[in-house]
């Protein structure tokens, strides 16, 4: 049987790309080699699928992806975050509005968003094969062919869309076969590395505030003296750096290969200036029958309060009225620039996306098509797109995989 849309892979992109094509009335045949789809739908948010962020002007959007992602500029005018808005809630799925323009599901249940996608593909009669890997895909001048399964299976069809995701979450099935195929077929693959992923650092009190959770602090990347980048949220320090919001956002920015000159400062209180920290500690050490580990006012959580006097070489059991200006100052220091050597970045296994993926010169932006090969459309992670954490990378799906849907099905109707 030959149909007129394969598309491989079954994750956010191919779900949408599915629904599109299907409701165009191609006949589509949606390929996935894991037990069922959408598995990356339950990683996002907590669990709680991170659906998009409500910035519905696509200049803006665009503004938090970085350099590239001008290249999203048309195709967020085509399907944007007010269209996926739309979709999900006229198939009858609540959402609301979180912090930082995060939406989620009202439900709080990434099942409930899976449901509408499995509601439409068979509504559009989208034939889906679960555990059906992809051994190989057979091109020729500059046209695929079929593609073969691991069963042996041929699949052939007119056009074909490739969403496979990237490296990240490799448990999910995401393990870059798509790279291997696409560099098979002459494409550019940009340097691939795990992005949204923790950060590590050398220090050897690290494990000792596992654990302790900041809201809301400040964090700039430092290459050498230079400060190259800026993220404010939640930061959570694990036993080997810094995990949550702020440092995955973060991770986007790091190089793996300057590694060795990068360095990551802390701001606790971003809300004070130094000058203000100061004065306030100031007046709280005024009552100096207090020792200082009981006297900060409630501006350090307990968990930090060993490494902060143990780097500031204060007594924790000193009278607060004894502390001296130079002690204070280093205090002051500590809670707004306190660096750490960066290390590592935690491995694809804990990345929530994948850095790099196929060119993007190699696409038409305004069609997802391959601009290599002419019947290939790509959609999703394996784009060199990254996004910063918050529901922006769902959007991302959304929109190239409603894109390559609509054209690949178009293309041949």
């Amino acid at each position: 049987m030959k149909y007129d849309i394969a598309i491989i892979g079954g994750g956010p992109a191919g779900l949408m790309a599915g629904v599109r094509a299907g409701q165009l009335g191609a006949k589509v045949i949606l390929l996935e080699k894991n037990l069922s789809l959408g598995t990356k739908l339950f990683l996002t948010g907590g669990g709680r699928c991170n659906l998009t962020n409500k910035i519905e002007e696509p200049r803006v959007f665009v503004s938090r992806l970085g350099s590239q992602a001008k290249f999203l500029f048309s195709a967020l005018h085509k399907f944007g975050v007010k269209e996926a808005l739309d979709f999900f809630q006229s198939r009858g799925l609540k959402t609301k509005v979180e912090n930082d323009n995060r939406v989620f599901p009202a439900s709080n249940k990434a099942a409930d968003v899976l449901a509408v996608f499995l509601k439409e593909l068979k509504k559009y009669k989208v034939e889906i094969r679960t555990k059906s890997q992809v051994k190989k895909i057979v091109s020729q001048d500059n046209k695929i062919v079929k593609i073969v399964l691991t069963s042996g299976q041929e699949i052939l069809a007119n056009n074909f869309i490739l969403a496979t995701g990237g490296k990240s979450y490799p448990q999910t099935g995401s393990t870059g076969d798509g790279y291997k195929w696409l560099k098979q077929m002459n494409h550019s693959i940009i340097s691939l590395q795990p992005c949204l992923t923790p950060i590590i650092v050398a220090a050897d009190f690290i494990k000792v505030l596992e654990g302790l959770s900041i809201s809301q602090a400040k964090l700039n990347l430092y290459l050498g003296i230079k400060k190259i980048a800026s993220t404010t949220g939640d930061v959570i320090f694990t036993a080997s750096g810094l995990s949550g919001p702020a440092a995955l956002d973060l991770s986007r920015f790091i190089d793996p290969e300057a590694i060795k000159d990068l360095k990551v400062e802390v701001d606790f209180l971003p809300q004070l200036e130094s000058s203000a920290l100061d004065k306030k500690l100031q007046q709280i050490f005024k009552s100096g029958a207090k020792q200082i580990k009981n006297n900060l006012g409630g501006l350090v959580s307990p968990k930090f309060k060993p490494v902060l006097f143990k780097l500031s070489n204060i007594n924790p059991d000193k009278k607060s009225s004894l502390i001296s200006r130079q002690e204070r100052l280093a205090l002051v220091k500590l809670l707004k620039n306190f660096k750490l050597k960066i290390k590592a970045l935690a491995g694809f296994e804990r990345a929530m996306i994948t850095k790099g993926g196929i060119a993007l010169a190699e696409i038409d932006p305004q069609t997802m098509r391959s601009k290599k090969i002419t019947n290939l459309y790509l959609a999703g992670e394996i784009l060199d797109l990254t996004g910063p954490t918050g529901g922006y990378n769902l959007q991302i799906c959304w929109t190239t995989g409603y894109l390559a849907g609509e054209s690949a099905a178009t293309g041949i109707l």
